[in-house]
Order: structure tokens, then C-alpha cells, then sequence
């Protein structure tokens, strides 16, 4: 048995797309799990190419406290695959990264969740605990530094996407992908 699985991602500077990458590293650990890397932008010139999908991750960047205007073109072009709800009972992920360490991303999350609810689609959190030490609340080296468990978040400094985000981040988002794939996997079993 196999499932299949789209991440969806904006990126305007790089960071994002480097999340999206590690989250497609996590996918990969969950045998029978198959991924695609989408970009926002051509999703939104024909959104019903996500309608195979078992799941679908959505990750863009925060841009003033909001998802980025590309991604929420591509949120508003599917509103043809709302109307007939072909993304019902799919399971449904989400990530963001921001300069600041706030930067309102759990708005952006929040976004996302509404989105994936107005299709009708199971939407799954993160569920690692923050591991950093507690003297160093938000140590770049741990996951879930930011304490999000609506989805993945990440902080990235305004440099090269070689260089960020740190380390802890880059794992969160894997840990989210491998995530999603398992509870996808058991979803389609439970279907049998």
C-alpha cells in the first residue's frame, strides 16, 4: 500500500523552500510514502492537481503577520475544488518561517487551518515538545525551539538559506513530514 503526498510551498527568499525540502526529508523515512514538491504558483494556475493526493503539506513564509499574496492566490484559486469538496476527509499540514521570532507565523498557521477546514480535510500539528535546555528557551540547535505545535515554525536571520534557519528548525519540519506521513499511512489502512 502506498499514499501520496504533495507539499506545497511559496518561497520569496529561499528559507521556505529549504523547510520545504527538509519536510520532504521526513516524508521519505515513511515507507510507502510517495512525495511530490509543488510550487505554490503553478498549484494555483490548476489546483485540481492536488486532487490525487492523500495528503497535502502547505508551507509559506509570513509575510506582515499573513500568508504571502502567491500562496494566497493559489488559496483563492481553489475555491473551483471547494465547490466540490475534492479535498474532503485528505489529511492536511502546514509550516512558516519568519525573520523575527514571533513575526504573528501562528497567524499564518491559523490561516491555514481555516483553509484546510474549509475543504474539509483533517488537519494534523506538530507534536514535538520544545527541547531546548531550560536556561536557553529557543536554542536554534533544538526542535520545536519556537514552541509550535499548530504546525512547523521557523525563524530565519537575513542571510543565505545555506546558513538558515538553524539546524533545530530544518529538524522540526522533518519531524513534521514524518509525521504527516505516518498518520497518512494509518489512515489508509483504516480504509481497508
Amino acid at each position: 500500500m502506498s499514499v501520496l503526498i504533495a507539499v506545497v510551498y511559496y518561497s520569496g527568499s529561499g528559507h521556505t523552500e529549504k523547510l520545504a525540502q527538509h519536510v520532504m526529508r521526513g516524508l521519505k523515512k515513511v515507507d510507502g510514502v510517495t512525495a511530490k514538491l509543488m510550487l505554490a504558483e503553478k498549484i494555483a494556475k490548476d489546483p485540481t492537481q492536488l486532487n490525487e493526493m492523500d495528503a497535502i503539506i502547505f508551507g509559506t513564509p509570513t509575510y506582515m503577520g499573513s500568508v504571502a499574496a502567491p500562496f494566497k492566490a493559489m488559496m483563492d484559486a481553489s475555491s473551483k475544488v471547494w465547490m466540490h469538496q475534492n479535498w474532503k476527509d485528505k489529511i492536511a499540514a502546514g509550516f512558516t518561517n519568519s525573520h523575527s521570532m514571533s513575526g504573528d507565523k501562528l497567524n499564518t498557521l491559523m490561516q491555514l487551518v481555516v483553509f484546510a477546514m474549509q475543504h474539509g480535510m483533517i488537519w494534523v500539528g506538530q507534536s514535538e515538545l520544545n527541547q531546548s535546555p531550560e536556561t536557553e528557551a529557543g536554542h536554534p540547535e533544538k526542535i520545536n525551539r519556537l514552541g509550535s505545535f499548530v504546525g512547523a515554525m521557523a525563524q530565519s536571520d537575513n542571510r543565505d538559506p545555506i546558513e538558515t534557519p538553524p539546524f533545530g528548525d530544518l529538524e522540526t519540519a522533518a519531524q513534521l513530514g514524518q509525521r504527516v506521513g505516518r498518520i497518512t499511512m494509518q489512515m489508509k489502512k483504516g480504509e481497508k
